[in-house]
């Protein structure tokens, strides 16, 4: 009965746009196949008749439901929030429909989702870093469905990824406090548990302080969940030693953020008794005071490359498999010399 509305539907908006049934097919399948002005004509029709295309008929038929699937770790995360957007902008635009999911850094979670998106059909698959099962990796390649990991460069890996080189500027933003005279640095890292991202970038810390003679002593490092009440419990955790850092470098902003906030509730004032530096720039580090000094990443830029790479490889282009995106040191008021 469904499938007799469906065509029933479909001959009314071609009657009224004086076209055929496949054309009308078409400009919904595949928009760019018609002219604009035809396309904004008989979507004129469909929103006037209220007419919605029945996706598992035009799935069958094209062998496409036009939507893609993005596995993330948390939405309590403003960077997630940005880059989602961003995605699904971009699809949008395109025609295409984002399925979100979330697995809480667990593979074995993603795995259990990735099958279910799958199943209900996507057409490709957006993954967050290389930390995955590799069962996962071997149903997207058996399955031949186009994936990417976002948030990272890995050129070394077979896997398509599009991100930042997380340990080089993870080095850049160490480089700056070490720069400015600092010798006594302290470290607020994320949890590395199925964390490639912030792996690299604790790598990045520590090769920058060992390039200059310097170490991590255990008692300056703090590996934190990405919440400010879990960053201000590192803080103190750092500031309770005897001997304390005169700067932190901070695995992303909102470490950050609770560093400076446990230092001005200690006393300490930043930047004159304390350096901070974070990762990411999310829209807030500019508007604290002090306004902090971070890497800027581009995160609009990289989901949306993600979106484009998945729609390229569908539509059969030979696309390169790894995107480098750059990043930026912001020096802001949050950092001074020693």
């Amino acid at each position: 009965m469904g499938n007799d509305k469906e065509k029933t539907g479909i001959r009314a908006v071609a009657k009224l746009s004086g076209v055929s049934t496949a054309t009308v097919s078409r400009a919904l399948n595949n928009p760019h196949s018609v002219s604009e002005e035809l396309r904004a004509r008989i979507q004129t029709i469909i929103d006037q008749t209220g007419y919605v295309p029945h996706g598992m008929a035009r799935a069958l038929s094209s062998n496409r439901t036009r939507t893609i699937g993005a596995i993330i770790p948390t939405i309590d995360n403003a960077m997630f929030a940005r880059g989602i957007s961003s995605l699904q902008n971009f699809l949008s635009s395109q025609g295409y429909m984002l399925i979100l999911s979330t697995n809480g850094y667990d593979i074995d979670v993603e795995l259990e989702q990735a099958r279910n998106l799958i199943s209900r059909g996507v057409d490709g698959l957006i993954l967050r870093g290389d930390c995955h099962h590799q069962m996962l990796r071997d149903l997207l390649v058996s399955r031949d469905i186009p994936f990417i990991n976002v948030g990272i460069y890995n050129p070394n890996q077979p896997h398509p990824s599009i991100g930042v080189d997380n340990e080089a500027a993870a080095h850049r933003a160490m480089m700056h406090l070490i720069e400015i005279g600092h010798r006594r640095i302290g470290v607020v890292s994320a949890l590395q548990r199925n964390n490639d991202r912030a792996s690299a970038r604790l790598r990045g810390f520590r090769r920058a302080l060992a390039e200059n003679g310097m170490d991590l002593p255990p008692q300056w490092h703090v590996e934190v969940r990405y919440t400010l009440d879990d960053a201000r419990e590192a803080a103190r955790q750092i500031f309770s030693v005897e001997d304390v850092p005169t700067a932190i470098a901070c695995g992303n902003d909102v470490l950050a953020y609770g560093v400076m906030l446990e230092a001005e509730r200690r006393g300490l004032h930043v930047p004159s008794d304390l350096s901070v530096v974070g990762f990411d720039d999310l829209e807030w580090s500019r508007h604290l005071r002090p306004a902090l000094t971070t890497l800027h990443v581009p995160t609009d830029l990289t989901w949306k490359g993600a979106g484009e790479y998945i729609l390229a490889r569908l539509e059969g282009h030979k696309v390169p498999n790894h995107y480098e995106v750059d990043y930026s040191l912001v020096i802001r008021e949050s950092t001074a010399p020693r």
